[in-house]
């Protein structure tokens, strides 16, 4: 294949005996496009499925896609993915990155990088052009992020670009997150993995390598074509605090979306942006009657610490209503639990959690964990504040939006870009979580030609039936997995809603076609994203989720009803039913017979056996993945 849009190489690197090689990328972008794709490959390549999260086999994999080089599209995002232990299980996850450094590696000469083995002491990788490095990292252990990354840009030059994990890492806390410039993080528990493999931290140095487009012309107007569509403000910030924060898009976006960044004491510069920075506002609120600043001392030191937001957004609210009902005490814990929203609690709850002292080694294991060492009327608290079995944040409910089920059940993590593309368009609908007037902009029929052009049906706008919901999900997931793998922003992509109704489902194929010079339209693109979707599944299997069985929600979905209020940008729980009315999903759960109809429609359009949820050998041929069902045959893991 052309090397349009590529690097042209994919680096590998085994920490245990310092090997250092490289791959051609054709090999594995041909089928996969790049990102989450070729991730999943190398992954699936590379890793023994027996391989534990923490053991040398296991492999880390960093990969930006073909439209990262190429601005004005919201697409110089990048993937981690790699086994983790967030969750009930070690499984597959994967993470989504911003800003430079995934565009470094790409300028320095390789489309990914692949991390086996592990290092006898703390190591850090230097990549420059066409020169790498293992150093040595003793110094950095323990560091926050912030200083990891000062010192390594003094030592190795300040337009180097720096990923880096913080002390809970080092001490492979389950849900800890990776730190990279200008604030980008990813979650998943990989950051554990790069702590199990002495892996303190990854620079690279500004490359010559710039990818070129097939078609530099049709590409410029696309961008242009992009940009109309998308204008620059478009997005106005839920995140910005006057006087103090501004506007600043990620590197190469082009186009922006209401993230902010600030700098105290003209020092460096911090994020402020969606749930990152505002998991701990209302305690805040609640604590002090305003938001006085200390949610961004709360998102501070959960990036220099490096843990999951999304995880600690849910425990604090737990923790609160176990404190409110008697369980746990300031004695028992340690914790100024009467000082929830206050600097101090944040600064002594995070702290113990990255140093796993005390209760904050108990909490260290995630929620649900922490709630049965604490008994079980505080597992009974869960409902209100947890999603997934990883125990991170409710957000988009299945008891609000069938849909969604689909995601959450077939997924290792919370899959916000999946879980993005209902809730968007019910936000969209509700005046962006404003409900005095539902529809009054985003009247229900645009809704409905929304959902023929993206969902497959009209009638999968109307949350009072089943109907339509399975075809839906797959495509949501079909589309999804392909923007993942370009890779593309997700607060920009797809291009749903436009002024005036509808917007255009055939951008990222052409853009892609534009770039790599392979022809492809929209259909032939999200095949290529279920062909991704099957890969990963496929890993899943083989590393024991046992298909069908698996395909789980936790328990309250299906006996705890929907709260007035429980969903914070929904509180009267309001979708689109029957003929356009108004309906509302309080007091609802997700009916079981319901959720098994949903999964034979859903196994039926995947052409995957209906009654174990295993892919069949015929379709996993007809997506162009024999060699996997190959695979999977020896493994008795196909019908």
């Amino acid at each position: 294949m052309t090397e349009f849009g590529y690097a042209g190489n994919i680096l590998k690197i085994n920490l245990s005996d310092g090997n250092i090689s490289k791959v051609p990328t054709a090999g594995y972008a041909d089928r996969f496009i790049g990102g989450h794709g070729v991730a999943a490959k190398l992954y699936w390549d590379m890793v023994p499925p027996e391989a534990k999260a923490y053991d040398p086999e296991n492999c880390l994999v960093y990969a930006s896609g073909p439209v990262a080089g190429f601005p004005r599209f919201a697409g110089f995002r990048w993937k981690i993915c790699g086994k983790s232990v967030l969750g009930d299980r070690e499984s597959f996850n994967y993470c989504n990155l911003g800003d430079r450094w995934g565009a470094f590696l790409k300028f320095a000469g390789y489309d990914a990088l692949a991390v086996q083995g592990k290092a006898d002491r703390p190591a850090i990788i230097f990549i420059n052009n066409g020169t790498v490095e293992i150093k040595d990292a003793s110094s950095l252990r323990r560091k926050l992020t912030f200083d990891i990354v000062d010192a390594l840009k003094e030592d190795h030059g300040a337009d180097a670009s720096v990923l880096t994990i913080g002390p809970a890492g080092d001490k492979l806390l389950t849900y800890a997150t990776v730190y990279a410039d200008e604030g980008a993080s990813g979650s998943g528990g990989l950051a554990a993995v790069m702590g199990s493999k002495n892996l303190k931290a990854i620079i690279v140095a500004p490359g010559k390598n710039r990818p070129k487009a097939a078609n530099a012309e049709k590409l410029r107007k696309l961008a242009d074509e992009f940009r109309d569509l998308r204008p620059p403000g478009e997005m106005p910030s839920m995140w910005e605090i006057p006087g103090l924060t501004h506007d600043k898009a990620c590197y190469g976006c082009g186009i922006g979306c209401g993230r902010h960044v600030y700098s105290l004491n003209g020092d460096r510069r911090y994020k402020s942006l969606c749930e990152a920075s505002i998991f701990y506002t209302w305690a805040v609120e609640k604590y002090s009657g305003k938001a006085d600043g200390a949610q961004l001392l709360a998102t501070r030191l959960c990036d220099g610490y490096g843990i999951d937001t999304a995880v600690m957004h849910g425990m604090i609210e737990w923790l609160n209503a176990c404190h409110e009902a008697g369980l746990i005490t300031e004695k028992q814990t340690g914790l100024p639990l009467k000082q929830i929203g206050s600097p101090e609690f944040i600064e002594k709850l995070t702290g113990m959690i990255a140093r796993q002292e005390g209760f904050g080694e108990i909490l260290a294991r995630g929620t649900i964990d922490a709630a049965r060492e604490i008994g079980k009327d505080a597992e009974n608290l869960l409902h209100l504040y947890i999603a997934t079995r990883g125990s991170e944040t409710k957000d988009y409910d299945p008891r609000l939006m069938i849909t969604t089920s689909l995601f959450y059940a077939t997924e290792p993590r919370r899959p916000i870009q999946q879980l993005h593309a209902v809730c968007s368009l019910v936000m969209a609908w509700l005046e962006m979580g404003n409900p005095s007037r539902p529809g009054e902009f985003f009247t229900i029929e645009k809704f409905r030609d929304v959902a023929e052009k993206f969902w497959g049906s009209r009638i999968a706008a109307d949350f009072s039936t089943l109907e339509g919901k399975p075809l839906a999900a797959k495509i949501i997931q079909d589309r999804a997995f392909a923007k993942e793998s370009l890779v593309l922003c997700d607060l920009r992509w797809p291009v749903m809603v436009v002024p005036g109704g509808v917007g255009d489902a055939t951008l990222e194929s052409r853009i892609y076609s534009a770039i790599t010079g392979k022809e492809t339209d929209e259909q032939e693109l999200n095949s290529i994203g279920e062909r991704i979707f099957n890969l990963q599944r496929a890993i899943l299997l083989r590393q024991g989720w046992h298909g069908r069985k698996d395909d789980q929600l936790l328990e309250y979905y299906h006996t705890a009803p929907l709260e007035k209020g429980e969903i914070f940008w929904n509180d009267d729980g309001l979708v689109p039913g029957k003929d356009g009315e108004i309906m509302s999903k309080v007091c609802t759960v997700v009916d079981r017979d319901d959720f098994e109809k949903l999964k034979d429609e859903y196994y039926e359009l995947r052409g995957w056996d209906i009654a174990s949820g295993l892919p069949t050998e015929a379709r996993l041929a007809e997506l162009g993945l024999q060699d996997i069902a190959k695979d999977l045959k020896k493994r008795g893991l196909v019908r």
